[in-house]
């Protein structure tokens, strides 16, 4: 009790420290593509190697519960960087592009916030999800003041590919291969020809080490993306050797868990994705995949130790918040997929951690709280004029008091479509008659859908979960431009997203 306490004082100290020294703290944002909790510090996986995010994580604020806004790329950042929910806003899916929502034409996003009010903001790496326009690509560049696009590749070793879309089992091609078919990004993996130093992350967290070597005359935001674990899995062998097979375990599924998800007919929802059949039929294909995932994870951390290294050698060691975050879960076999894109709890939660400057020791926190609520809390910590107007919430309580009483969170897939989580159970409506409960305390791999069970605690759960339904939601917005020959950047856009006028 005594050291959470002294760690609760040094939380709350930390944050005013800044403005005592009449500066305003440095931002590092650390966004990850498709990283669940298979990072040492959640306990996602025991065999993950993430020695440089655990380090971190010993300095940090750790939330054990902390959920996306939407369970893909593209919602999830829009909303975390517009400060709007997507059942507010219409983008529910990647191809709902933000700029052609009203809230975000008349709002400034985060960083945008952030030089209204006096900030550098920089950026590299995948930060807004990606959309081509009439004009060019839309990178999310308009919204920093120095922005440069990733670059990197390596090249592939094909002799070692796996690739479920083209039906090549380890550089060869399979006759009359199954479970070809399906959308999304090519389910595949395989070392990259190349080292580290030729590849786009590597690359990326380079380019932020330097830029944490140079002067500044204003505080700096500085937003870093990784685009690993996303994907297809390309990264150097080094990664995958640190895995071996022989050792490696691979998630726990259980084959009948759609069974009990059923409409008001009886008839079942769900049923096992392409890529968990494809793995599914042997178990080395299996582990191979477990094994890629976890190889990209590792090199993702590497990455992170470039800019963390950079970061704690500098001078704005001692006046930089760091926020490192997942954009939303992943699945690996769980509830019979891969990916993301559900409104289970692989898909909805996400690692987040938070460290103040002067913070000095680890603090769990296992409150339920979403990536909508960093707008609001970088403005909190900062000191910046308040925003009232946004969906999220500032966490800054939590950051001095991890253990105080908070609230579920809501993730949204569609219109009408909600996850509810709190820290004992989870709710799930489609909004089309299909439901979902599960009690987590004792069933954290939601294998029994609790929703047709009669007992008081399911009633109560239900009640209170239920509650936090949004009670109004938009439609999606249109489509957005789609033109894969673009390749230039829209430079169209910046002029328009007038500063001064911007929310």
């Amino acid at each position: 009790m005594k050291k959470q306490l002294i760690g609760g004082m040094i939380l709350a100290l930390s944050a005013t420290s800044c403005s005592q020294k009449n500066e305003q703290p440095n931002i590092v944002l650390i966004a990850i593509d498709d990283l669940n909790d298979w990072v040492g510090a959640f306990g996602g996986n025991p065999q993950a190697i993430t020695p440089n995010m655990d380090k971190l994580a010993e300095q940090s604020v750790i939330f054990q519960n902390a959920n996306c806004p939407g369970p893909v790329s593209g919602p999830s950042r829009s909303a975390l960087l517009s400060g709007f929910m997507p059942y507010t806003t219409g983008i529910y899916g990647n191809a709902n592009n933000m700029l052609d929502s009203k809230l975000v034409q008349e709002h400034a996003t985060l960083p945008e916030y952030f030089s209204k009010n006096g900030y550098l903001t920089i950026s590299k790496g995948k930060i807004f999800h990606k959309h081509t326009t009439k004009n060019g690509f839309d990178h999310g560049h308009w919204a920093y003041d120095i922005w440069e696009q990733e670059k990197g590749g390596g090249g592939l070793q094909t002799d070692k590919l796996y690739s479920r879309n083209k039906g090549i089992i380890n550089g060869e091609k399979v006759e009359n291969a199954k479970y070809t078919t399906g959308g999304g990004t090519e389910f595949a993996w395989a070392p990259t020809e190349g080292g580290k130093e030729e590849t786009k992350d590597y690359m990326t967290a380079q380019w932020f080490a330097e830029k944490l070597q140079e002067d500044y005359d204003k505080p700096f935001f500085m937003s870093v993306g990784l685009s690993k674990p996303h994907l297809p899995w390309y990264v150097p062998q080094e990664y995958f050797d640190m895995y071996g097979l022989d050792t490696l375990k691979i998630p726990e599924f259980l084959l009948d868990d759609l069974d009990d998800i059923v409409n008001e007919d009886g008839k079942k929802t769900f049923k096992p994705s392409e890529d968990f059949l494809w793995v599914n039929e042997d178990e080395e294909l299996f582990k191979r995949a477990v094994q890629a995932y976890l190889a990209n994870v590792t090199y993702a951390d590497e990455c992170v130790g470039v800019v963390m290294d950079a970061l704690n050698n500098s001078k704005y060691a001692e006046n930089t918040i760091v926020i490192l975050f997942g954009d939303h879960g992943w699945h690996l076999g769980e509830k019979l997929k891969f990916r993301k894109a559900s409104l289970w709890k692989e898909a909805t939660q996400l690692p987040m951690m938070i460290k103040l400057p002067e913070m000095t020791e680890k603090q769990y926190c296992y409150r339920t709280v979403n990536l909508i609520d960093l707008y609001p809390s970088l403005i909190d910590l900062c000191g910046l004029p308040e925003k009232p107007i946004l969906d999220g919430e500032s966490i800054v309580p939590l950051l001095k008091n991890p253990k105080m009483k908070w609230h579920p969170t809501v993730t949204s897939k569609g219109p009408g479509a909600f996850s509810v989580m709190a820290e004992e159970w989870h709710y799930i409506t489609y909004g089309n008659g299909v439901e979902e409960l599960y009690d987590l305390k004792n069933d954290p791999m939601e294998w029994t859908n609790l929703i047709r069970t009669k007992s008081d605690d399911v009633k109560n759960a239900l009640e209170y979960l239920t509650a936090y339904i949004p009670k109004n939601y938009v439609e999606a917005i249109p489509i957005s431009e789609k033109d894969k020959s673009m390749k230039e950047i829209d430079l169209t856009i910046k002029p328009k997203r007038d500063l001064d006028r911007l929310k």
